[in-house]
């Protein structure tokens, strides 16, 4: 009998349950990366730490975009922060552990973030070993955690630079729309030198569609031209299209504990188990 095909054109594979992480190892950190903005980067962080909790893992989510979403998606004032990433990046004496958050959901912690991250950059140039900050920065809490995740401005700048080189691994959201495509080529040139220069052990863990509606034949193109160039890095969980999101966002909680039964939450979980199968130390 021949298995069922997704949307990617694959057939669907029987994930595992989840195993236990073994105990003592240090987290494993993935950025969320593209340097288009739209893309549902921010989304993907929130819903997927949220479905990773659920999966028993213990999430750090980090917001390293200045822009906040993040901080502002999971029911937070960026504009009230005392301290945020910015002033552990740019302040030795002060400790990740210091501004960390926690978030409506248990297991899930948040450091936040706002618009004073955009200063960092430029005060960064100056630094020696400039790509490796955020890295020194994350250090002491990698024993506390079994996932990290880091949600990346939509540009390839050091900010960026600076989240591939403190990452195992990096996970690429892409709107299912042809401009989205475009990019892609320089993300890529951008990891590879990242790997070379920075993070040897940094890999691609996979390529997500988002924004998805397979009523349209373009969405429907655009996904099989992306399996079609980038094979089996494609995740086979896709994410379409609702109003779930936004509305969840308006209530700062992930869309698994604003509407737990709905497909945008569903499919998140199964991206979890996704991850999970392509990160075996997660």
């Amino acid at each position: 009998m021949s298995k069922e095909l997704g949307p990617t054109g694959r057939p669907i594979p029987k994930l595992p349950e989840p195993a236990p992480r073994r105990a003592g190892q240090p987290a494993t950190v993935i950025s969320m990366c593209n340097q288009k903005g739209g893309v549902g980067k921010t989304t993907t962080t929130i819903t997927l730490g949220a479905a990773l909790v659920e999966a028993g893992r213990k999430v750090l989510l980090v917001d390293f975009d200045p822009q906040g979403s993040m901080t502002v998606g999971l029911g937070f004032n960026a504009h009230e922060l005392e301290q945020s990433i910015y002033h552990v990046l740019m302040d030795r004496e002060l400790g990740i552990k210091d501004i960390v958050l926690e978030t409506s959901v248990d297991g899930l912690d948040l450091v936040p973030s706002n618009i004073d991250l955009s200063a960092a950059e430029m005060r960064l140039v100056t630094e020696v070993g400039r790509e490796q900050v955020l890295s020194r920065v994350l250090h002491p809490v990698l024993n506390d955690y079994d996932v990290v995740l880091i949600d990346c401005q939509p540009s390839l700048g050091l900010l960026t630079v600076n989240a591939l080189t403190a990452s195992d691994g990096v996970i690429i959201p892409l709107e299912c729309e042809y401009f989205a495509l475009r990019g892609v080529a320089l993300l890529k040139e951008t990891i590879e030198k990242v790997r070379d220069r920075t993070n040897i052990r940094l890999q691609i863990i996979g390529l997500l569609g988002t924004m998805y509606d397979s009523r349209t034949l373009h969405g429907r193109e655009v996904l099989q031209t992306l399996v079609e160039g980038w094979g089996d890095l494609v995740f086979h969980t896709v994410i379409r299209r609702t109003v779930k999101f936004s509305d969840s966002t308006v209530a700062g909680e992930p869309i698994t504990e604003f509407a737990t039964t709905s497909p945008g939450a569903t499919s998140y979980r199964h991206l979890a188990r996704e991850v999970l199968s392509r990160c075996p130390g997660a």
